[in-house]
């Protein structure tokens, strides 16, 4: 199991990239990859090289995201936190758990 991916947000823990479905972003300076397990309600985006979680956030504000014209716009708009509290903020929104087995050797430091 060491072999599979992990996905490890900034402020979250490691979780299995095969519960997710994940999507590349080239037309973006600030968004380079969306990854969303539509299941729990989770996604994590990482912005430039450095991956964020965002909890209870439903696949229509998923998909009108991966779809705005700047998607860099879409997510400082609707999306990003504040200093305590954000639409989708993890720290005041249930963070799903996945599989300890998933996740286990993911390192994490």
């Amino acid at each position: 199991m060491s072999g599979a991916e992990q996905l490890c947000p900034k402020f979250g823990s490691c979780v299995p990239a095969d519960s997710f479905g994940c999507q590349e972003v080239t037309r973006s300076s600030l968004v380079t990859r969306v990854c969303y397990d539509e299941a729990k309600y989770y996604m994590i985006v990482r912005l430039k090289q450095t991956d964020y979680h965002y909890c209870a956030i439903r696949p229509e504000v998923v998909k009108q995201f991966l779809a705005a014209g700047s998607m860099g716009s879409f997510y400082n708009q609707n999306i990003k936190s504040g200093p305590t509290d954000g639409p989708f903020d993890c720290r005041t929104h249930s963070v799903p758990s996945y599989d300890a087995e998933a996740v286990l050797g993911s390192g994490r430091n």
